[in-house]
């Protein structure tokens, strides 16, 4: 199957499962890019799709110059804050960074945006380790208000606009989606602002029907779009 077509299949799951979320809430797809070649990019964008993901920093700096510069660029890998300024200089339509998980990388993000001169407020969301696994990264779900608190007062040029997490790799990921409703809700209280204003970035390939079942706001979709990925290259 072709790019074009499985992004076909993946727009209607989607439609389909808005239709029936007790949330009522609209939903962005991120089409996850990584190891692919900006060919399959490209076809994509030919169909209209903007928001495109990528994990790992070398991989989007290289790639984004070659690419449509009205893509909107998301990055949602590790990222370590000694990388940030690297992030920032080589991908100018930077539009979101999803996985923020310290108030120094918080303050990295910041700084290097603000040095960036783009006069926008750089959106931001904070990564949640909702499954409690050791390999990957995020905040405790009892810290992320903590770290929403210091995004929204202490970080001029960033943009806090919500929560993100990786579900479980196995069949039972809705606990992980349950979390993530809750910890918004926590940070909506905390800050003061209605909780449905804040994104909730959860859902992949296997169960993103699942996560705009439980509210989310945006899906990062690889390889039901993309197919395989190739790690070799």
């Amino acid at each position: 199957m072709s790019v074009a077509r499985n992004l076909q299949h993946v727009r209607a799951k989607v439609a389909e499962a808005l239709a029936t979320s007790p949330w009522k809430q609209q939903c962005t797809l991120v089409a996850v890019s990584k190891t692919k070649p900006v060919a399959d990019i490209e076809e994509a964008y030919s169909q209209d799709q903007r928001h495109f993901g990528e994990n790992y920093i070398q991989e989007l700096v290289e790639k984004a110059p070659l690419c449509p510069t009205d893509i909107q660029w998301h990055f949602i890998g590790h990222l370590q804050s000694n990388k940030v300024k690297a992030l920032v200089t080589g991908v100018p339509n930077l539009y979101m960074v999803e996985s923020v998980d310290s108030v120094k990388l918080a303050n990295k993000l910041d700084s290097a945006w603000g040095q960036q001169g783009s006069g926008r407020r750089l959106p931001v969301l904070v990564q949640v380790n909702t499954s409690g696994e050791v390999q990957k990264s995020g905040v405790a779900p009892e810290d992320c208000v903590a770290l929403a608190q210091h995004i929204a007062s202490s970080c001029t040029h960033l943009k806090f606009s919500g929560l993100m997490t990786i579900g479980r790799f196995d069949d039972e990921t809705d606990d992980c989606f349950v979390k993530l409703v809750a910890c918004r809700k926590a940070v909506g209280a905390a800050l003061g602002v209605d909780e449905k204003t804040l994104e909730l970035s959860m859902g992949m390939s296997d169960d993103f029907q699942s996560a705009i079942a439980h509210g989310s706001t945006h899906v990062r979709v690889g390889s039901t779009i993309f197919g395989a990925r190739n790690y070799a290259t």
